[in-house]
């Protein structure tokens, strides 16, 4: 696989950016990516959602009034808003020009998780969306006491309940396991002392404050330090640890490049981390740069929503609709905003049990012979090992290829775009698809060639970047 198409595939989501990475050079191509600007305007579909407390107040007394139809409606534009969130993001990866914003967002939120379905209000999710957006290449230290005060976060981690002389440990235990330091890098006590320090953090109009009459004020020892510590406090705190930056370090090689990076490049990556102060730019600089220069390929097994943007845009199919993408994600297990548990996808090799793998194959069968995907057909690839035979709507579909070469040629062009590595077996198994004989400007030519890249698709090799 040529460079530029593999860390297209790794910044981004699919293989359109090698064009620029090749133009650009990749240092310029990571300029442009930490420089894009994003839009901070309100989505439309949020126009009449509750976004103060006074509103959420009124929202529920009204469903508490309401009669059993109107509760359904309620629900309805509850469940609509969520989906909404989802496809505008999706929109967002799908389209935005130097995508490596929107990754990296999609990183953090598998880092600081926090689900739709347990928040509920739909504001909270994008307020969290967007802090992880205007954050993506800042600083760790602030995006973090940025989430641990967010609504959404102090929601799903049950820091309302967490009241002096009743304390909720969850928004503090997890902070150290999952968000900064890992497991074995703290006590039980300060897990105990961190959720005094976050008593009384409860909901905000623009996140997460202190009630006063629920926080603790007296004084806590966190990691052998004592005061009347609060959020931010624990934060800082936190930071001064020796093994505060290797966490993050490995959860960044290992969504960006290797699902097993070394011990040794994590302890390389995260001392660079503390000399910048934990600035994620410079971490990510350094991470790509030095990285593109290695002969590494095949380290990555492709999450879904690369597996199939890379497959839209292969097959030039621009229009199909986001919710479908939403859907064929959530087949697949990455649902937005909604994985399993606080700690996220598990990435690797979860992302090829052989039931992912079955309606990976089938949905590139489906869409190589122009047919469109809906939720109906994914429901039965998901639910059947064969598929679907129902009529199914027509798309056009085309593959880009050199039409004034031969067989040979146009296997390499593809090989060199799709796959890190190329055996006798599969060269042989391609030359049968497209024989010797090929004539690629012949009418019907873009069918054969679409027919060897259906093929590739389904190859072991093509699942790993």
């Amino acid at each position: 696989m040529k460079k530029s198409n593999l860390w297209s595939l790794r910044l981004g989501f699919s293989g359109k950016e090698s064009y620029k990475i090749e133009e650009l050079g990749l240092e310029k191509f990571l300029k442009h990516s930490y420089d894009s600007k994003f839009d901070k305007q309100l989505p439309a579909f949020l126009d009449d959602d509750p976004k103060t407390l006074i509103e959420l107040k009124e929202l529920r007394e009204s469903i508490k009034a309401a009669d059993s139809e109107e509760k359904k409606k309620i629900l309805k534009k509850e469940i609509y808003s969520t989906i909404e969130l989802k496809k505008w993001w999706i929109a967002k990866m799908r389209n935005d020009e130097f995508p490596l914003r929107e990754n990296m967002v999609c990183f953090w939120h598998n880092h600081f998780v926090s689900t739709s379905q347990k928040v509920k209000v739909t504001y909270w999710m994008y307020q969290h969306n967007m802090i992880l957006r205007e954050n993506a290449f800042g600083n760790f230290k602030e995006l973090t006491k940025q989430i641990v005060k967010s609504n959404a976060m102090v929601k799903y981690l049950d820091n309302v309940d967490n009241k002096k002389g009743k304390y909720n440990e969850n928004l503090s235990r997890e902070l150290l396991e999952l968000f900064t330091i890992g497991i074995g890098n703290y006590s039980e006590s300060d897990i105990k002392n961190g959720a005094r320090a976050l008593a009384g953090l409860n909901y905000g109009d623009d996140g997460a404050v202190y009630r006063r009459f629920a926080e603790d004020d007296s004084d806590k020892t966190y990691f052998g330090k004592t005061g009347n510590w609060k959020a931010d406090d624990l934060v800082d705190i936190i930071f001064e640890q020796k093994e505060i930056p290797y966490l993050i370090t490995r959860k960044i090689l290992k969504w960006f490049i290797y699902d097993n990076p070394s011990d040794e490049l994590v302890t390389y990556y995260g001392d660079y981390l503390r000399k910048v102060k934990f600035e994620i730019e410079p971490l990510l600089t350094k991470i790509f740069t030095e990285e593109y220069k290695k002969d590494i390929s095949g380290t990555k097994i492709k999450d879904p929503f690369v597996y199939i943007l890379q497959l839209l845009d292969e097959l030039h199919i621009d229009d199909l609709d986001d919710t479908i993408v939403l859907y064929f994600l959530k087949q697949q297990g990455m649902d937005l905003y909604n994985q399993v548990n606080v700690k996220g996808w598990d990435g690797g090799n979860s992302w090829l049990t052989s039931q992912v793998y079955l309606q990976r194959n089938n949905t590139s069968d489906l869409l190589c012979s122009g047919r469109s995907v809906t939720r109906k057909v994914l429901n039965t690839m998901a639910s059947e090992t064969e598929k679907p035979k129902s009529e199914l709507e027509k798309i056009d579909v085309k593959i880009d290829f050199d039409s004034n070469g031969n067989n040979k040629t146009i296997i390499t062009e593809l090989s060199n775009r799709l796959l890190f590595k190329v055996n006798d077996s599969m060269q042989k198994d391609m030359e049968n698809l497209l024989k010797y004989d090929f004539d690629p400007k012949e009418e019907h030519a873009s069918f054969a060639v679409i027919r060897l890249f259906n093929y590739i698709t389904k190859l072991p090799e093509y699942q790993l970047i």
